[in-house]
């Protein structure tokens, strides 16, 4: 059976994923979230992994959700225990994902973008919000996650009328952070991630979450959670390295832990 989720290693430390049905533009049906749990969840379990890059094969990144399981379905093929399951997988990932957006991102395509740390887009991808053209509105995230990246009126623009954004745009609304030619987006995905899996793997994680806490709560709360990271992270020994390479005036050997 043809895998769904295409495993490779472009560069020591760098974990690199991509959807793999072409032919339904990267649906995110419940066995291709399955597969790309379980390959999240090698990745966070591999000391040697320090980034994962997530792309599409084809001309999508994703064009969302598997429409055929909802009209066979109903409710029960969004509230289905194991799908939700699956994306809390993805939420939770505790490493540093990049997005290497390179055709539609629509609906959960988009969602699962939103997900993601760092989102890369190539020239010529294209970003919606389209549920509310079936009757229906983002569920897994996308309310929630976009008006925190774009603002509030734009987000809202996105989701009522459904209307496609190209990446120039996205990057002004602050959607995307970089936008590539498209036979350099691949490229640059593996440069940053190489950048990224080079520092402490024991550290990043923190980083993230710290980062994250500004979307989730107040500034007041965000700032405690920082602090509370921050006495956390100095028990690690690379935590240590760092600080002992600094004043050593060397490059850090960082260990992983």
């Amino acid at each position: 059976m043809t895998a769904l989720v295409l495993r490779d290693s472009p560069s020591p430390g760098v974990m690199h994923l991509t959807l793999n049905r072409p032919e339904k533009l990267n649906a995110l049906s419940k066995e291709l979230l399955a597969e790309l749990v379980d390959l999240l969840r090698e990745a966070a379990a591999d000391d040697s992994v320090g980034c994962v890059i997530l792309t599409g094969s084809g001309r999508a990144f994703s064009a969302g959700a598997d429409i055929s399981d909802m009209l066979e379905r109903g409710v029960a093929s969004y509230a289905d225990s194991d799908r939700l399951a699956r994306w809390r997988g993805i939420e939770n990932f505790p490493k540093p994902i990049i997005a290497a957006v390179n055709g539609f991102a629509l609906g959960g395509g988009l969602e699962l973008a939103l997900v993601c740390d760092i989102i890369l887009a190539s020239e010529t991808a294209k970003f919606a919000a389209p549920e509310i053209k079936i009757g229906s509105f983002p569920g897994d995230g996308g309310t929630q996650r976009l008006p925190r990246l774009v603002g509030r009126s734009f987000a809202m623009q996105m989701v009522l009328t459904g209307d496609m954004v190209d990446a120039g745009l996205a990057e002004r609304k602050g959607l995307v952070s970089e936008v590539l030619p498209a036979d350099r987006l691949q490229e640059r995905a593996v440069e940053l991630a190489t950048n990224i899996a080079r520092k402490s793997v024991a550290i990043t994680p923190y980083a993230k979450r710290a980062v994250k806490a500004a979307d989730e709560h107040p500034l007041e709360t965000g700032l405690e959670v920082e602090r509370q990271l921050t006495i956390e992270a100095f028990a690690t020994e690379d935590r240590m390295e760092g600080l002992r390479a600094f004043a050593e005036k060397r490059e850090p050997m960082f260990k992983g832990r």
